[in-house]
């Protein structure tokens, strides 16, 4: 109740003040007004306890300046993040458009963020004990045969801060990221990937699911390869999947022909095929995470029944507000 009368307040801000605004507001504790209201559903995913599952998608905190005051609405786990190894300032703007007829954003941050280093001061400062995931990314300066080494920079800066990482390969707003996900760049990244991260694990004593975070916009011939890759190299989780570059739903709309990748209500059917088509293709071997168009209990409903272990929310919490977290929780 308390955000629908937040709401129109915000909405009347452009999409990125009203961001930076709840971004504020989180860390000065703003989150204590919207007391948890969200059951226990206990699930175990990747070795990891998680105490329902639902959690945030990355993109709203990038830089984990606001870990505690997102814990406080409830989330089974919280997604920071991306983060790249030198801080970059991202898009020009304006670069996130919302689009309420059809309850989408349209965003083109380009990864802006304060670079790991600044991220890793800010985990350490948080108090939260939950299941914390950091997504990772490169730098847009970097040239693509090198962008193993941005990964492997904030994996190594991150290990053991983060009960999880996701390797994020599939953001439209990075030139030639998305080219990661195929045939050898996403052999060597993986295998690349996966030695360190044994190697840190046993060092360091802690284990760190290595997850990848893939495009809803892949064939299912794509799909099926990249399941195959996952599957060889011995990935812990799959995330399907980050924003679209197809436009459904939105064609007239106000802000509805901006570039950038699409989220929200119109992401879920290609959402949704995605991951049914990566579950029939892992056949249980690796867990999923389902994530795009979840605007209801019934949304996240059809991401379990479609093979996700595990969702992740964004779009759907700017426009529902924090209640979505337990009214997820209560169906699951």
């Amino acid at each position: 109740m308390l955000y629908q009368l937040a709401r129109p307040a915000l909405f009347a801000l452009s999409g990125e003040q009203a961001h930076d605004l709840t971004l504020a507001a989180l860390r000065r504790g703003a989150g204590r007004l919207y007391p948890a209201r969200v059951p226990a559903r206990p699930v175990r995913v990747m070795g990891l306890d998680f105490p329902n599952p639902v959690g945030l998608a990355a993109g709203l905190d990038k830089n984990g300046d606001c870990i505690d005051g997102l814990a406080a609405l409830g989330f089974g786990s919280i997604e920071v993040g991306t983060v790249t190894p030198r801080p970059q300032p991202g898009n020009p703007k304006p670069r996130l458009f919302r689009l309420p007829p059809a309850g989408a954003l349209i965003n083109r941050m380009g990864f802006n963020n304060h670079g790991v280093d600044a991220l890793v001061n800010n985990v350490r400062a948080a108090r939260f004990q939950g299941v914390l995931g950091i997504n990772i990314g490169k730098n847009k300066d970097t040239p693509a045969e090198q962008a193993v080494d941005d990964y492997r920079l904030c994996q190594d800066k991150v290990h053991g801060l983060a009960g999880y990482l996701v390797v994020n390969v599939s953001s439209p707003n990075t030139p030639g990221l998305r080219d990661l996900q195929h045939g050898d760049a996403l052999d060597r990244l993986l295998g690349t990937l996966r030695e360190a991260q044994t190697r840190l694990d046993q060092q360091r004593g802690v284990s760190v699911p290595l997850v990848i975070k893939i495009a809803p916009d892949n064939s299912e011939e794509e799909l099926a390869a990249m399941a195959e890759a996952f599957v060889r190299h011995g990935i812990d989780g799959v995330c399907v999947g980050n924003t679209t570059l197809e436009r459904p739903g939105v064609a007239g709309l106000r802000h509805g022909d901006e570039q950038g990748g699409l989220s929200g209500a119109p992401l879920k059917p290609i959402a949704d095929r995605a991951l049914a088509t990566m579950a029939k293709a892992l056949d249980g071997r690796i867990p999923i995470i389902g994530v795009g168009g979840i605007s209801g209990a019934g949304d996240a409903l059809d991401k379990r029944r479609l093979g996700a272990s595990l969702v992740q929310i964004y779009s759907g919490l700017i426009y529902q507000g924090p209640g979505l977290i337990g009214d997820i929780a209560r169906a699951w």
